[in-house]
């Protein structure tokens, strides 16, 4: 998964994070408290409302007290209750009636936030296993090897200082991967690998890639650490999963 890919989805899980905070913490709502509806029409009764808010939706009444504290009922309402409480009370308004919805269309806004949030999760998921390289939390056994074109490798034996010795030991890789028809010919076999000893900084690595330089070769690098996993079985498929991109790249070096 690439950066990108991990910013939209850290922005989205923070989104949503704040969304159920601020509607945890809505100062609007914490204001307004739930009482039963025969509490309500005694504060009615006692003359104790001055306003009153019928909802649309024929059920849901808010109504705000003399000491300016507000509160809300739910109940059946019909025409004569209404009435009643507009006997003792001044201010009652009476929200229009909005036409009812289609199902289809009510559906579609009940369940829109989860389909764009399953929505998200499932496209987060399919970049993870298919893109980076199999750098995805889904592709565990994907080789993490970084590949580098010939056309991206400029090094040369001429970039290396000294280690002559050691550019006399592997210009025969050279040549070979140049024109291996050359050598299997007369039933020469390349060698499946060579090692190189020294100290970090002597030189390693760049012998290696001035090798595939001087060769005109892909150029695979990877680190030992990356075959390391918690998970058994992992680290094995990553060195399957590296060789076989290896040959499809034939011929070419993994260091």
């Amino acid at each position: 998964m690439n950066d990108m890919a991990k910013t939209v989805l850290l922005w989205v899980v923070i989104a949503v994070v704040l969304l159920t905070v601020f509607q945890s913490f809505n100062p609007q709502a914490a204001a307004t408290k739930d009482i039963p509806y025969s509490e309500f029409m005694q504060a009615v009764r006692d003359k104790r409302v001055d306003e009153v808010l019928v909802h649309n939706d024929g059920r849901t009444v808010e109504a705000k007290l003399q000491d300016g504290s507000s509160v809300r009922t739910t109940a059946l309402l019909t025409e004569q209750s209404i009435g009643d409480i507009e006997k003792d009370v001044q201010k009652v308004k009476v929200e229009a009636t909005d036409p009812p919805m289609p199902l289809l269309l009510r559906l579609l806004f009940d369940w829109l936030p989860l389909i764009v949030i399953f929505g998200l999760i499932f496209y987060f998921m399919r970049q993870m296993q298919s893109g980076g390289g199999g750098r995805g939390a889904m592709s565990f056994g994907r080789s993490r090897a970084k590949l580098q074109g010939e056309d991206q490798i400029k090094i040369t034996f001429a970039d290396v200082a000294g280690c002559d010795e050691a550019k006399d030991e592997v210009s025969e890789l050279v040549e070979f991967l140049r024109d291996p028809g050359k050598f299997t010919k007369l039933g020469g076999k390349i060698p499946r690998g060579v090692l190189m000893v020294g100290s970090p900084g002597t030189g390693k690595t760049l012998l290696a890639k001035a090798i595939a330089g001087e060769a005109k070769v892909p150029f695979f690098s990877i680190s030992g650490s990356d075959f390391v996993e918690m998970f058994v079985g992992v680290g094995a498929a990553r060195v399957r999963d590296m060789f076989e991109q290896a040959k499809k790249h034939a011929p070419c070096i993994i260091f």
